[in-house]
């Protein structure tokens, strides 16, 4: 088996387990993601926002907020459906910015 394909299918594991991130602090009562917190997570954490992440957060709304699918999630299995499906969202994006970064490279090369 080549080498790139064992690194694809690695990957792919690590994003079907993602979503222990998920359950492992459900089941510790762990909360959160550390450093994950939203504004309002944090003032019930520490009691006050700092002033820039309060002026700061309101610039920037993520697509896929808390890593859930857009509609109703369904209990575990749709809270890790979106864990999986931002995974194998963020490694395509990585993936296609690498392949284009080393395409241009590339070219930049054969030219000199």
């Amino acid at each position: 088996m080549k080498t790139v394909s064992k690194l694809w299918i690695g990957i792919a594991v690590l994003a079907l387990l993602s979503p222990l991130g998920l359950i492992i602090p459900a089941l510790f009562g762990a909360g959160g993601a550390w450093g994950e917190w939203s504004a309002e997570e944090l003032r019930d954490l520490i009691g006050y926002v700092p002033a820039g992440m309060e002026k700061l957060s309101r610039l920037w709304s993520s697509p896929m907020p808390d890593y859930s699918v857009p509609g109703p999630r369904r209990g575990l299995f749709g809270e890790s459906l979106g864990y999986m499906l931002t995974a194998v969202i963020g490694v395509a994006v990585t993936a296609g910015l690498a392949y284009l970064l080393a395409m241009w490279a590339g070219r930049k090369n054969r030219q000199q």
